[in-house]
């Protein structure tokens, strides 16, 4: 019975992994706001959820390469930061599994991590600001902007995710089912 469990256990993971791919992918295809999609709240969600956690850093890293495909690239080297900084929720929502009010915070602070990596990137790569530390407050400064929005839009796919899981394990079917 075990060896039956743990194979449905990892289709119900892959299938989720599928979904939050496309999902994300999706979000950030569609026209939006600057920074406001869900990537970085479904990496967190999948860290916290999935019964195979290594599974959660496949979702972000999937999603942001199979839309930037799609989307006009950056420097490669602003990409690996970002790409490594998108991780970062993943192994939050790993870390929220012992705490379950960390949520919330977890995503801010996901959240504020992006923004200086990703930022830093910009100022070190793109060759947009000074390499100084002049250069470097103006290019903060100059994605200030964005950050209420990311913070804002993460928060609200948070939401939308955990709150979504939360509406499903509740309806009656998928309560029989999960029992």
């Amino acid at each position: 019975m075990q060896p039956k469990k743990t194979r449905a256990d990892l289709w119900m993971d892959l299938g989720l992994v599928t979904f939050l791919v496309i999902f994300d992918a999706a979000t950030r295809l569609m026209p939006h706001p600057p920074g406001v999609t869900a990537v970085a709240a479904s990496a967190l969600f999948a860290g916290r959820t999935l019964r195979i956690p290594a599974l959660a850093v496949v979702v972000p890293l999937l999603a942001m390469a199979l839309s930037g495909a799609a989307l006009a690239s950056d420097d490669g080297r602003i990409s690996l930061v970002v790409y490594a900084a998108i991780t970062v929720p993943a192994f939050a929502g790993m870390l929220a599994r012992r705490w379950h009010g960390a949520v919330l915070a977890a995503m801010i602070s996901c959240s504020l991590i992006f923004f200086a990596a990703s930022n830093f990137a910009v100022w070190a790569f793109s060759g947009m600001y000074p390499l100084n530390l002049q250069g470097l407050a103006q290019c903060y400064a100059a994605a200030l902007p964005f950050l209420d929005k990311t913070v804002l839009g993460d928060l609200i796919w948070t939401a939308v995710l955990f709150g979504g899981a939360w509406l499903v394990q509740r309806t009656p079917a998928m309560a029989r089912r999960a029992s």
